[in-house]
Protein backbone atom coordinates (compact mmCIF):
# COMPACT_ATOMS: atom_id res chain seq x y z
CA UNK A 1 0.00 0.00 0.00
CA UNK A 2 1.34 3.70 -0.90
CA UNK A 3 -0.07 5.94 1.49
CA UNK A 4 -2.40 8.62 0.82
CA UNK A 5 -4.42 10.96 2.57
CA UNK A 6 -7.34 9.18 4.33
CA UNK A 7 -11.08 10.77 3.87
CA UNK A 8 -14.25 9.00 4.89
CA UNK A 9 -17.74 8.68 5.05
CA UNK A 10 -19.58 11.39 7.77
CA UNK A 11 -21.61 9.33 10.58
CA UNK A 12 -24.68 11.62 11.19
CA UNK A 13 -26.34 11.13 14.53
CA UNK A 14 -30.12 12.77 15.01
CA UNK A 15 -30.22 14.88 18.30
CA UNK A 16 -33.18 16.15 19.93
CA UNK A 17 -31.10 19.90 19.53
CA UNK A 18 -29.70 19.29 16.19
CA UNK A 19 -30.52 21.54 13.09
CA UNK A 20 -28.91 21.87 9.30
CA UNK A 21 -26.41 23.89 9.43
CA UNK A 22 -23.82 21.40 8.57
CA UNK A 23 -25.45 21.37 5.17
CA UNK A 24 -25.17 24.88 5.14
CA UNK A 25 -21.86 25.72 6.40
CA UNK A 26 -20.21 21.91 4.66
CA UNK A 27 -22.65 20.47 1.75
CA UNK A 28 -22.91 17.97 3.82
CA UNK A 29 -25.75 15.49 2.30
CA UNK A 30 -27.64 15.00 5.58
CA UNK A 31 -30.79 13.03 5.55
CA UNK A 32 -33.94 15.09 4.75
CA UNK A 33 -36.24 16.55 7.77
CA UNK A 34 -33.94 14.83 10.36
CA UNK A 35 -32.09 17.14 13.59
CA UNK A 36 -28.44 16.39 12.81
CA UNK A 37 -26.90 17.01 15.71
CA UNK A 38 -23.54 15.82 15.24
CA UNK A 39 -21.71 14.78 11.84
CA UNK A 40 -18.92 11.76 13.18
CA UNK A 41 -16.03 12.35 10.59
CA UNK A 42 -12.85 9.92 12.31
CA UNK A 43 -14.44 7.38 14.50
CA UNK A 44 -12.99 4.19 15.82
CA UNK A 45 -15.69 3.12 18.79
CA UNK A 46 -17.02 -0.34 18.53
CA UNK A 47 -20.39 0.70 17.17
CA UNK A 48 -19.65 3.58 15.30
CA UNK A 49 -16.24 3.27 12.28
CA UNK A 50 -15.35 5.38 9.93
CA UNK A 51 -15.37 3.92 6.46
CA UNK A 52 -12.78 5.67 3.93
CA UNK A 53 -14.37 7.29 1.18
CA UNK A 54 -11.45 7.63 -1.16
CA UNK A 55 -8.44 5.90 -3.47
CA UNK A 56 -7.36 2.22 -2.97
CA UNK A 57 -8.90 1.68 0.27
CA UNK A 58 -12.30 3.12 -0.23
CA UNK A 59 -15.02 0.75 1.46
CA UNK A 60 -12.90 -0.55 4.34
CA UNK A 61 -12.77 0.62 8.04
CA UNK A 62 -9.93 2.51 9.76
CA UNK A 63 -9.84 0.34 11.74
CA UNK A 64 -9.23 -2.43 9.40
CA UNK A 65 -6.80 -0.62 7.83
CA UNK A 66 -4.63 0.35 10.53
CA UNK A 67 -4.46 -3.63 11.18
CA UNK A 68 -2.88 -3.91 7.99
CA UNK A 69 -0.41 -1.61 7.98
CA UNK A 70 0.07 0.13 11.29
CA UNK A 71 3.54 1.53 10.52
CA UNK A 72 2.32 2.84 7.23
CA UNK A 73 -0.76 4.94 9.06
CA UNK A 74 0.48 5.79 12.38
CA UNK A 75 4.16 5.54 12.43
CA UNK A 76 4.08 2.59 15.10
CA UNK A 77 4.60 -0.87 13.79
CA UNK A 78 3.25 -2.37 17.15
CA UNK A 79 0.18 0.38 17.29
CA UNK A 80 -2.63 -2.35 18.18
CA UNK A 81 -5.81 0.45 18.22
CA UNK A 82 -8.09 1.67 18.81
CA UNK A 83 -7.43 5.28 17.20
CA UNK A 84 -6.99 7.28 19.83
CA UNK A 85 -9.01 10.62 18.71
CA UNK A 86 -12.95 11.19 18.16
CA UNK A 87 -13.54 14.26 15.70
CA UNK A 88 -16.91 15.90 15.26
CA UNK A 89 -18.45 18.55 13.94
CA UNK A 90 -21.67 19.23 16.36
CA UNK A 91 -24.46 21.60 15.09
CA UNK A 92 -26.58 22.83 18.08
CA UNK A 93 -29.83 24.51 17.00
CA UNK A 94 -30.75 24.24 20.77
CA UNK A 95 -28.68 23.97 23.64
CA UNK A 96 -27.43 20.15 25.02
CA UNK A 97 -28.20 19.00 28.31
CA UNK A 98 -25.76 19.98 31.17
CA UNK A 99 -23.12 16.74 31.41
CA UNK A 100 -19.80 15.38 32.29
CA UNK A 101 -18.00 12.53 30.99
CA UNK A 102 -15.65 10.81 33.44
CA UNK A 103 -11.48 10.24 33.63
CA UNK A 104 -9.87 7.20 34.00
CA UNK A 105 -9.85 6.81 37.75
CA UNK A 106 -13.77 7.78 37.99
CA UNK A 107 -14.50 4.96 35.28
CA UNK A 108 -12.58 2.23 37.39
CA UNK A 109 -14.04 3.03 40.42
CA UNK A 110 -18.05 2.90 38.77
CA UNK A 111 -16.60 -0.31 36.94
CA UNK A 112 -17.85 1.15 33.72
CA UNK A 113 -17.23 3.79 30.61
CA UNK A 114 -14.60 4.94 28.98
CA UNK A 115 -12.53 8.27 29.47
CA UNK A 116 -13.33 11.58 27.81
CA UNK A 117 -11.29 14.58 27.31
CA UNK A 118 -12.22 16.80 24.68
CA UNK A 119 -11.83 20.70 23.21
CA UNK A 120 -14.11 22.94 20.93
CA UNK A 121 -13.20 25.32 18.16
CA UNK A 122 -16.45 27.25 17.96
CA UNK A 123 -16.93 27.34 13.84
CA UNK A 124 -19.59 29.83 13.92
CA UNK A 125 -21.56 31.00 17.28
CA UNK A 126 -25.06 33.37 16.88
CA UNK A 127 -25.21 36.58 18.40
CA UNK A 128 -25.50 36.45 22.22
CA UNK A 129 -24.07 32.77 22.34
CA UNK A 130 -22.90 30.42 25.01
CA UNK A 131 -21.55 27.63 26.84
CA UNK A 132 -21.29 26.64 30.35
CA UNK A 133 -17.97 25.50 31.27
CA UNK A 134 -17.24 23.85 34.90
CA UNK A 135 -18.49 24.98 38.42
CA UNK A 136 -18.79 28.18 39.98
CA UNK A 137 -16.08 28.30 42.40
CA UNK A 138 -16.53 26.67 45.69
CA UNK A 139 -19.53 24.48 44.65
CA UNK A 140 -19.86 21.78 46.78
CA UNK A 141 -20.94 17.94 45.85
CA UNK A 142 -23.62 18.50 48.30
CA UNK A 143 -24.75 21.97 46.55
CA UNK A 144 -24.89 20.58 43.14
CA UNK A 145 -26.99 17.57 44.19
CA UNK A 146 -29.42 19.77 46.02
CA UNK A 147 -29.42 21.78 42.63
CA UNK A 148 -30.44 19.05 40.14
CA UNK A 149 -33.30 18.19 42.92
CA UNK A 150 -34.85 22.04 42.35
CA UNK A 151 -34.07 22.28 38.98
CA UNK A 152 -30.72 24.97 39.48
CA UNK A 153 -28.42 23.20 37.61
CA UNK A 154 -27.20 25.95 35.47
CA UNK A 155 -27.04 28.52 38.30
CA UNK A 156 -23.85 26.68 39.76
CA UNK A 157 -22.21 26.11 35.98
CA UNK A 158 -19.69 28.80 34.45
CA UNK A 159 -21.57 30.73 31.94
CA UNK A 160 -19.39 32.18 29.04
CA UNK A 161 -20.04 33.97 26.15
CA UNK A 162 -18.29 32.69 22.85
CA UNK A 163 -17.42 34.11 19.06
CA UNK A 164 -16.53 32.29 16.15
CA UNK A 165 -12.44 31.26 16.46
CA UNK A 166 -12.64 30.67 20.09
CA UNK A 167 -10.98 27.02 21.06
CA UNK A 168 -11.96 25.89 24.84
CA UNK A 169 -10.76 22.84 26.48
CA UNK A 170 -12.58 20.49 28.59
CA UNK A 171 -10.99 17.66 30.23
CA UNK A 172 -12.80 15.02 32.00
CA UNK A 173 -14.67 15.79 35.13
CA UNK A 174 -16.01 18.99 33.70
CA UNK A 175 -19.47 19.35 33.75
CA UNK A 176 -20.75 21.68 31.06
CA UNK A 177 -23.49 22.11 28.13
CA UNK A 178 -23.23 24.11 24.96
CA UNK A 179 -25.91 26.79 23.98
CA UNK A 180 -28.11 27.05 21.21
CA UNK A 181 -27.02 28.62 17.65
CA UNK A 182 -23.60 27.30 17.67
CA UNK A 183 -21.56 25.31 14.99
CA UNK A 184 -18.50 23.11 16.81
CA UNK A 185 -15.34 20.98 16.13
CA UNK A 186 -15.35 18.84 19.00
CA UNK A 187 -12.22 16.90 18.62
CA UNK A 188 -11.76 14.40 21.92
CA UNK A 189 -10.41 10.79 23.23
CA UNK A 190 -12.30 7.98 21.79
CA UNK A 191 -15.15 7.67 24.12
CA UNK A 192 -19.31 8.03 24.06
CA UNK A 193 -19.82 8.32 27.71
CA UNK A 194 -21.87 10.92 29.05
CA UNK A 195 -23.35 11.04 32.40
CA UNK A 196 -26.83 13.73 32.12
CA UNK A 197 -27.47 15.53 34.95
CA UNK A 198 -30.15 17.78 33.64
CA UNK A 199 -31.74 18.32 30.84
CA UNK A 200 -33.85 21.48 30.87
CA UNK A 201 -36.84 19.84 31.47
CA UNK A 202 -37.59 18.96 27.83
CA UNK A 203 -38.82 16.06 25.85
CA UNK A 204 -38.80 13.88 22.57
CA UNK A 205 -41.43 14.03 20.21
CA UNK A 206 -43.43 11.30 21.59
CA UNK A 207 -43.24 12.83 24.73
CA UNK A 208 -40.33 11.49 26.70
CA UNK A 209 -38.01 13.15 28.90
CA UNK A 210 -34.40 11.44 27.82
CA UNK A 211 -33.31 9.30 31.07
CA UNK A 212 -30.27 10.83 33.09
CA UNK A 213 -27.00 10.16 34.80
CA UNK A 214 -26.80 11.48 38.28
CA UNK A 215 -25.35 9.00 40.64
CA UNK A 216 -22.34 8.67 37.55
CA UNK A 217 -22.79 12.03 37.31
CA UNK A 218 -22.18 13.51 40.85
CA UNK A 219 -19.18 10.96 40.98
CA UNK A 220 -17.63 12.00 37.92
CA UNK A 221 -17.28 15.89 38.43
CA UNK A 222 -14.35 17.48 39.87
CA UNK A 223 -15.51 19.64 42.53
CA UNK A 224 -12.61 21.14 43.56
CA UNK A 225 -11.78 22.26 39.77
CA UNK A 226 -13.45 25.85 38.76
CA UNK A 227 -14.48 26.84 34.97
CA UNK A 228 -12.58 30.01 35.69
CA UNK A 229 -9.14 28.25 35.35
CA UNK A 230 -10.14 26.49 31.82
CA UNK A 231 -7.63 27.93 28.99
CA UNK A 232 -9.69 29.44 25.83
CA UNK A 233 -7.33 29.92 22.89
CA UNK A 234 -7.07 31.60 19.55
CA UNK A 235 -4.49 31.59 17.14
CA UNK A 236 -1.56 28.68 16.86
CA UNK A 237 -1.10 26.00 19.26
CA UNK A 238 -4.78 25.81 20.54
CA UNK A 239 -4.29 22.41 22.86
CA UNK A 240 -1.71 20.40 24.48
CA UNK A 241 -2.81 17.98 26.39
CA UNK A 242 -1.46 14.54 27.48
CA UNK A 243 -3.98 13.23 24.28
CA UNK A 244 -3.57 15.15 21.69
CA UNK A 245 -2.19 18.34 20.20
CA UNK A 246 -3.58 20.68 18.22
CA UNK A 247 -2.65 23.98 15.95
CA UNK A 248 -4.73 26.71 13.82
CA UNK A 249 -2.86 27.67 10.32
CA UNK A 250 -4.20 29.80 7.73
CA UNK A 251 -2.99 30.05 4.33
CA UNK A 252 -3.30 31.95 1.33
CA UNK A 253 -5.22 31.24 -2.20
CA UNK A 254 -2.07 29.82 -3.84
CA UNK A 255 0.38 28.92 -1.45
CA UNK A 256 2.01 25.47 -0.81
CA UNK A 257 3.06 24.05 2.16
CA UNK A 258 5.06 20.83 2.88
CA UNK A 259 3.86 17.46 4.34
CA UNK A 260 7.01 15.77 5.78
CA UNK A 261 6.79 12.13 6.46
CA UNK A 262 7.59 11.04 9.92
CA UNK A 263 4.25 11.83 11.84
CA UNK A 264 0.54 10.98 11.60
CA UNK A 265 -1.25 14.04 11.16
CA UNK A 266 -5.39 14.91 10.62
CA UNK A 267 -6.25 17.71 9.48
CA UNK A 268 -10.00 19.64 9.71
CA UNK A 269 -11.02 21.61 7.44
CA UNK A 270 -12.74 25.13 8.32
CA UNK A 271 -12.86 27.04 5.20
CA UNK A 272 -11.41 27.31 1.48
CA UNK A 273 -10.17 24.52 -0.62
CA UNK A 274 -6.98 22.98 -2.06
CA UNK A 275 -5.41 19.69 -3.19
CA UNK A 276 -2.81 17.40 -1.07
CA UNK A 277 -0.29 15.89 -3.78
CA UNK A 278 2.10 13.06 -3.00
CA UNK A 279 5.87 12.60 -4.65
CA UNK A 280 4.23 9.62 -6.36
CA UNK A 281 1.53 12.05 -8.35
CA UNK A 282 -1.33 11.49 -6.67
CA UNK A 283 -3.86 13.86 -5.69
CA UNK A 284 -6.72 14.05 -2.87
CA UNK A 285 -8.72 17.26 -3.01
CA UNK A 286 -10.14 18.83 0.09
CA UNK A 287 -12.65 21.05 0.62
CA UNK A 288 -14.01 23.03 3.96
CA UNK A 289 -15.73 20.76 6.11
CA UNK A 290 -13.58 17.78 5.59
CA UNK A 291 -11.47 15.75 7.65
CA UNK A 292 -8.10 14.14 6.35
CA UNK A 293 -6.05 11.78 8.03
CA UNK A 294 -2.69 12.06 6.50
CA UNK A 295 -0.16 8.71 7.15
CA UNK A 296 2.88 8.86 9.09
CA UNK A 297 4.75 7.84 5.62
CA UNK A 298 3.62 9.97 3.39
CA UNK A 299 5.22 12.60 1.74
CA UNK A 300 3.56 15.40 -0.56
CA UNK A 301 2.24 19.08 -0.53
CA UNK A 302 -0.68 20.87 0.26
CA UNK A 303 -1.49 23.48 -2.66
CA UNK A 304 -4.39 25.90 -1.43
CA UNK A 305 -6.87 27.24 -4.28
CA UNK A 306 -9.04 29.79 -1.73
CA UNK A 307 -7.71 31.21 1.08
CA UNK A 308 -8.10 28.41 4.07
CA UNK A 309 -8.28 28.01 7.14
CA UNK A 310 -7.66 24.76 9.17
CA UNK A 311 -7.19 22.24 12.43
CA UNK A 312 -4.12 19.99 12.50
CA UNK A 313 -4.59 17.49 14.89
CA UNK A 314 -1.57 15.21 16.18
CA UNK A 315 -1.28 12.69 18.92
Amino acid sequence: MKPYPLKFRPIYKQRIWGGRKLREFFNKDIPPGEKIGESWELADLPDDKSVISNGELAGQTLDSVIQKYPKEITGDENFSGPFPLLIKFLDAEDILSVQVHPNEQTCRRLGKGVPKTECWYIISAAEGAVIYKGLKKGVSKEQFAEAIKKGGVAELLTKVSVEAGQCHFLPAGTAHSIGAGLLIAEIQTPSDTTYRVFDWNRVDDSGKARPLHIEEALESIHFGASGDNLSVTTTGRLIDCEYFKMDKDAQAKGSELLLPPGKMKTLIILTGSGTIAGAEGNTVDFNAGDCLLVPADYEGAIRFADDTQYLTVTI
